[in-house]
């Protein structure tokens, strides 16, 4: 089963039916591995001589084509061409051509003699433990190699974004709050930890009017987090209270820290913080945490107009938007985080611990 999984392998990288990633990275394992490189060598050989009796074939199938169109303009009596005048006749107008392809059928079948000889011998020996012992080490690898180089290519290459934004985690199962006007550019989506690890999500639920929504990280290589450090805020912050936050303006996170400038968001939104923190394109979704390490909202826009005008949802919406998308039928089951895990460490503490939950959202 894994032998015929490494065939295929094989086959799809002869084709050209890899992707540039899956490629290079085959090509890393032929490399540190002689028995996957023989194997290569072995398919390329063969499948040069199945095209080799494919033209064999064809070339025949021409010899009748010819005959049938001398024999109709007269040329020939197909009658007259029986046994050896026939052979004659057929041999003195393509000689040539007939004897390169003897030549061609002559060495596949040397080959071919020769392969089924070499197979047929080893079997016989009396050391086979060590052909057995060999294809255990190689089954080791095999296993999972397509599904690896796919895998890689699959992480390493999300289709190449259009959109970027942040995210972070409310259950450790891999659920995510970010803003809908994220998502809602999105077809596609996906999520990159601080790693590097690319994992495939969908949208759960948005609120348009909260700018809110969560997603499901749905991606069988994801492991389940617990115990997140932080918890969410349920009761509004005071004027002044020093805040940061974390996001990904960037292709790797940024911090920044500032303090809340106002209550109340754009236009005297209610549901909404002003804060004065520097932020650019990708922040949106990006947690703002107050100085015990609790999230007390989540960037949504800023004022284009004014510098360091900012505004953030207030961290008790997350509660709204989970209530909300119970009673839409969300069965998931979401547990939001109550721990203290960052109360009284110092900032750099804080952000250490804290990076691992913040996500970098992409898609197009």
């Amino acid at each position: 089963m894994n032998e015929l999984l490494l065939i295929e392998t094989v086959e799809r990288y002869l084709k050209g039916e890899m992707t540039q990633k899956e490629k290079d990275f085959f090509e890393d394992i032929r490399k540190n591995n002689p028995a996957i490189d023989q194997m290569v060598v072995e398919q390329t050989f063969l499948f040069h001589e199945l095209d080799k009796q494919a033209n064999i074939k064809a070339f025949k199938h021409s010899l009748y084509e010819v005959e049938n169109k001398l024999a109709e303009e007269g040329i020939i009596n197909k009658s007259q061409l029986k046994g050896k005048a026939k052979v004659v006749f057929l041999w003195k107008k393509y000689k040539r051509n007939i004897a390169v392809a003897a030549s061609i059928a002559g060495l596949v079948s040397i080959v071919t003699t020769a392969l089924i000889s070499s197979y047929n011998n080893n079997i016989g020996k009396s050391n086979i433990t060590y052909l057995i012992d060999k294809m255990q080490v190689t089954e080791k690898k095999v296993a999972q190699l397509d599904h690896t180089i796919k895998e890689k290519a699959r992480l390493e290459n999300p289709t190449n974004p259009n959109y970027r934004a942040t995210g972070f985690l409310i259950d450790g199962k891999g659920f995510i709050v970010t803003n809908a006007h994220v998502v809602s550019r999105m077809k596609t989506i996906y999520v990159e930890n601080n790693k590097g690890d690319y994992f495939t999500a969908e949208t759960i639920y948005t609120d348009p009017v909260l700018d809110l929504a969560v997603l499901k990280i749905n991606d069988t290589a994801y492991k389940t987090v617990y115990n997140l450090p932080y918890s969410i805020n349920k009761s509004n912050s005071d004027l002044g209270e020093q805040i940061f936050t974390m996001g990904y303006p960037r292709n790797e996170i940024v911090y920044g820290e500032g303090y809340v400038s106002a209550k109340s968001g754009n236009e005297g939104d209610s549901t909404a913080y002003q804060v004065s923190v520097s932020v650019n394109p990708g922040n949106s979704g990006g947690p703002v945490l107050n100085k015990n390490g609790e999230i007390i909202g989540i960037i949504t826009s800023k004022n284009s107009s004014a510098d360091g005008v900012v505004f953030a949802a207030k961290s008790k919406n997350i509660y709204k938007l989970i209530e909300a998308a119970k009673k839409n039928g969300d069965t998931s089951n979401i547990k939001l985080p109550n721990n203290a895990g960052l109360k009284g460490l110092d900032r750099v503490q804080q952000i250490k611990k804290m990076e691992d939950y913040v996500f970098m959202v992409v898609g197009n």
